[in-house]
C-alpha cells in the first residue's frame, strides 16, 4: 500500500524530527526524529513492519515497543487525514 501526504498538507523536516501543517484546518503536526523516520519510510514506499525492523536495529533497548508505535503514528495520521492512499 502507497501512501502519500494528503494534497492539503504540507511538510517541512527540522532538526529535531518533522511539522506537517494541514492547510484545511490549520493545525500544525510536530513529529520527533523516529516518527519523521516512520512517515518518510512509509512515504517512500516502505511499511510499518519494515520500518519497525529499521528502527529496532538503532534501537534495540525500544525493539518491544516499536512496532506497535509505527502502527500509532500511522493510524493517527489517517485519523487526522493527512495521508492518503
Amino acid at each position: 500500500m502507497a501512501f502519500t501526504l494528503a494534497p492539503h498538507v504540507s511538510s517541512v523536516r527540522t532538526p529535531g524530527g518533522m511539522v506537517l501543517l494541514n492547510a484545511r484546518t490549520g493545525r500544525y503536526w510536530q513529529m520527533n526524529d523516529t516518527g519523521a523516520f516512520v512517515l518518510e519510510h512509509l512515504l517512500a514506499g516502505g511499511t510499518t513492519a519494515s520500518a519497525a525492523d529499521e528502527l529496532r536495529s538503532r534501537h534495540p533497548s525500544a525493539a518491544h515497543r516499536v512496532a506497535a508505535d509505527a502502527v500509532a503514528l500511522l493510524e493517527s495520521l489517517q485519523s487526522a487525514k493527512l495521508v492518503t492512499w
